[in-house]
């Protein structure tokens, strides 16, 4: 059993987390407090249908954002499905959808009609009848137990997913969440009979909440906060939703910050690159577009085997392992082609086709692989949400050694702040001074009073000035 962390570090401009495993950064998660990066998967609406294709099965739908929401023929209410789009929606009509995708790259974001609402051990269902137990619960007592909890405490005509996280947990509680989530399906619906246009009707969680609900575990050693008013609110939620978990949650409140205290910021710069070393001497490269991620396996001179072929099948192995990692924490989706090295026998093909399936076993996106061809190639498909980690934080290049991608205004702005806030912590100066590239100068200069909370009159100025001598992703900071 491997060893789970939560690290959290938020500010008032974001909150980062990471998810430890055995000491090693395998998920890393975001949530950026402006309105431009804000993420909207699992947020409910009601729409208006702007556009009706029927050659294409698909539907347009306002959701109060400049681009309208995709929405496909199979995420049409279940009863609905077989009939044709056109019977189905009338342009101007009023529904309700769900974001299951963000907008990535040119493509908008993609709606269901068939929403659901989740919860620590049930995912309510309303458009579907029936009640689903995970598969995950192999117990055929446990799994009737759960079932018969959750069917009691619905209406007939109201559905449910029993997620893997309710296995031992009491009928009463299962019933409990079952009714605050009715009650809960009950406003929103509410909201959408009295809304007359396009607008929010249920907001998912917040990030640290989300993480609280979906992957705090007894797997979980430690949920570890380093803001006092996160700590707080998590508190109470855990100590509603999982009381027995409460002593999972820690405050932390040292020096130096905790993700430098944890080697996060150093695994965060390495997951920004192209290329990833293995141990062997092999090198696996990953280059990110919209429609797809290659990713190739390069050889390595490892000694540990005695043939060239056992050599491969090592390397081949090792990087399957990672390739797994890095997907994960790099939170690449869509369609994925690994080349890995050539390998003559079909048993060692085999062999790295189950090491990658292994390794995958923690992920939990939804992932399809395909058999391994007698060239190497893998093609795989795993679950997309929002854009990958890398594309998000950076920015394309076309001067940056071949990377492709420099850390992108934004982040950089949040960079700052945070090395500002942590050099000013128990000192007080007369002034600040930021020495920047040209462009990013004047991107903080605009956004200067977003400094404030850094600063919290621990100086009476900030200045920020152009250098010309400073490549993009380099600054300097002075304290006068």
């Amino acid at each position: 059993m491997s060893k789970v962390e939560i690290v959290a570090n938020s500010s008032a401009e974001e909150t980062r987390i990471a998810l430890i495993e055995d000491g090693r950064l395998a998920e890393f998660f975001w949530e950026r407090k402006s309105a431009s990066s804000q993420f909207l998967v699992g947020n409910i609406y009601c729409g208006r249908v702007a556009n009706v294709l029927p050659g294409m099965d698909a539907a347009f739908v306002n959701i109060g954002y400049e681009k309208n929401a995709y929405l496909y023929i199979t995420d049409v209410l279940i009863q609905d499905r077989g009939k044709p789009i056109d019977h189905i929606l009338k342009k101007d009509q009023k529904v309700m959808v769900q974001v299951i995708k963000d907008t990535i790259g040119t493509k908008g974001m993609k709606i269901t009609m068939n929403v659901n609402i989740p919860g620590r051990y049930l995912v309510l269902t309303p458009y579907q009848r029936q009640v689903h137990v995970s598969k995950h619960l192999e117990d055929p007592g446990e799994h009737e137990r759960l079932a018969e909890a959750v069917t009691s405490a619905l209406p007939a005509h109201i559905g449910a997913i029993v997620r893997t996280e309710a296995e031992g947990v009491s009928s009463e509680e299962i019933k409990r969440e079952a009714k605050y989530l009715m009650k809960l399906w009950d406003t929103i619906h509410k909201k959408f009979e009295h809304a007359d246009g396009p607008r929010l009707l249920y907001k998912e969680l917040d990030l640290a909440h989300q993480v609280a609900r979906d992957i705090l575990s007894e797997d979980v050693a430690v949920y570890l906060v380093d803001s006092p008013q996160v700590y707080r609110d998590l508190e109470a939620f855990v100590e509603e939703v999982a009381p027995h978990l409460k002593n999972r949650l820690m405050l932390y409140n040292k020096r130096p910050p905790i993700f430098g205290a944890f080697g996060i910021e150093t695994e965060l710069v390495k997951m920004l690159r192209t290329h990833i070393p293995l141990k062997s001497g092999g090198v696996i490269v990953v280059q990110e577009a919209e429609s797809i991620t290659m990713i190739d396996v390069n050889t390595a001179r490892f000694v540990g085997a005695t043939t060239q072929e056992e050599t491969v099948t090592q390397t081949n192995i090792e990087a399957a392992q990672e390739v797994a990692r890095q997907l994960r924490l790099r939170n690449i989706g869509g369609i994925i082609v690994i080349d890995f090295i050539d390998m003559r026998r079909e048993v060692n093909r085999r062999k790295v086709l189950e090491a990658f399936r292994q390794a995958l076993k923690n992920d939990r996106a939804k992932v399809k692989i395909h058999p391994i061809t007698k060239l190497g190639l893998v093609e795989m498909t795993r679950e997309r949400k929002r854009e990958s980690n890398v594309v998000f934080l950076t920015d394309a290049c076309e001067t940056c050694q071949g990377s492709g991608r420099v850390l992108s205004k934004e982040t950089l702005l949040l960079k700052v702040g945070r090395e500002l806030g942590n050099l000013l912590e128990g000192r007080a100066v007369n002034a600040v001074r930021i020495n920047v590239p040209p462009p990013m100068a004047r991107y903080l200069k605009e956004n200067q009073q977003r400094f404030e909370g850094a600063l919290n009159g621990k100086a009476s100025r900030i200045a920020i000035q152009e250098d010309m001598n400073l490549p993009w992703e380099e600054y300097k900071i002075v304290l006068e």
